[in-house]
């Protein structure tokens, strides 16, 4: 991801007011940590503190703070680099609507170390600031759709760290079958369960996570691309290759190259 600008704990006048018909020209995170007001499709909505806002890109922009109260906030303009799109649609994160979140304090830090790695020029900021966003975007996409989740909360613990270990762990061999006798449910019912919670089949986050394993030895490595494959727990070099490119829409190679000229 491309961060064109961001700021942590800002705080504003009481007559705090953004109006851009246009957008910003980019897309625009924002936490907030106070009240406020945004105008969406002409009506003014209340939008309490502690809650996570993402704008489209060239999506009109208007909010302000709320009558007589300072505003606050953590904000993040960015854009998408080739392919990131498309995997962040798989999240399921609405754009331009408010996400009340209960706590906000990890996303605060997070947004607290992008925009300190963001002022550095050392050789692994930006995959350092890619893995804070992504941290950000997980975080909520798993607190929206464990809202949607009928599961007991004791399940979707279950669930929830089996999913930490896949994208710990990528390399790991895994099936649906072997995972599910894992946490002792069927595999259909396993199958089930993890879409509902996640908005994503267990197979494709499974493979998600060796891309973007992938990608992290690809910005910080200089082994070949087969190597990579076996790393991240590929038989077939040849399969990897087209899933990342399927999944990326580029060649490791050329992920390769453009990370370096970046």
């Amino acid at each position: 991801m491309i961060i064109n600008n961001c700021g942590f704990n800002h705080c504003h006048d009481t007559d705090f007011n953004i109006e851009r018909p246009s957008g910003s020209g980019d897309y625009l995170l924002l936490l907030l940590k106070s009240d406020c007001v945004f105008c969406i499709n002409g009506k003014d909505i209340n939008v309490a503190s502690g809650s996570f806002f993402l704008y489209e890109k060239s999506y009109p922009q208007y909010y302000h703070s709320s009558d007589g109260k300072l505003f606050s906030n953590d904000w993040i303009h960015f854009d998408f680099e080739p392919g990131e799109l498309e995997c962040f649609k798989k999240l399921r994160i609405p754009f331009n609507r408010p996400v009340k979140l209960d706590n906000i304090h990890s996303l605060s830090y997070c947004i607290k170390c992008i925009a300190s790695e963001n002022c550095t020029s050392h050789i692994h900021k930006n995959s350092l600031i890619n893995c804070y966003m992504n941290i950000i975007f997980l975080t909520v996409s798993e607190y929206i759709n464990s809202t949607n989740c009928n599961s007991s909360s004791i399940s979707k613990e279950i669930l929830s760290t089996i999913r930490n270990k896949i994208y710990a762990k990528p390399y790991e061999k895994r099936t649906v079958a072997s995972t599910a006798h894992e946490v002792r449910m069927s595999p259909s019912h396993f199958e089930h369960m993890y879409k509902q919670c996640f908005g994503i089949t267990f197979i494709n986050d499974l493979i998600n996570s060796k891309i973007e394993y992938a990608k992290l030895h690809l910005t910080q490595s200089n082994i070949s691309v087969k190597q990579i494959a076996e790393a991240c727990g590929y038989n077939n070099p040849t399969h990897f290759f087209r899933q990342f490119k399927k999944i990326v829409n580029m060649t490791p190679n050329e992920y390769r190259s453009l990370s370096k000229v970046k």
